[in-house]
């Protein structure tokens, strides 16, 4: 009983280790700097000026399947309807800094 036990706890101590959310890859600071200086004009605050359902807030990332890293940094290298490609402009690190800020300001409401 013992060593089932043991092989259960070890299972789940397994499991939610290796499938918790991964860690932010990113430098959300760097992040920060580049998002004031190439997106805020249109995303000042987490809105969106263009298209103001489609926001950076965390219930809208969400609705729109934009709540990771990679669906961010697709959408910022490739551009979609209004908004550029910045692949030109920013560096794939770059790019990654800034999908990481997004991500953490999201959790945060954009306060702070």
């Amino acid at each position: 009983m013992k060593r089932l036990l043991s092989i259960a706890l070890l299972a789940i101590a397994i499991f939610t280790v290796g499938f918790g959310r991964p860690a932010l890859a990113g430098d959300a600071a760097n992040g920060a700097k580049i998002f004031s200086a190439n997106c805020a004009a249109c995303h000042i605050g987490g809105g969106n000026v263009v298209m103001a359902m489609k926001t950076l807030k965390k219930e809208a990332l969400e609705k729109y399947g934009m709540n990771s890293l990679e669906a961010i940094t697709t959408q910022v290298t490739k551009g979609k309807n209004a908004m550029p490609a910045f692949a030109g402009r920013l560096k794939p690190e770059q790019i990654e800094d800034v999908a990481t800020y997004v991500l953490s300001q999201s959790e945060k409401d954009w306060k702070g």
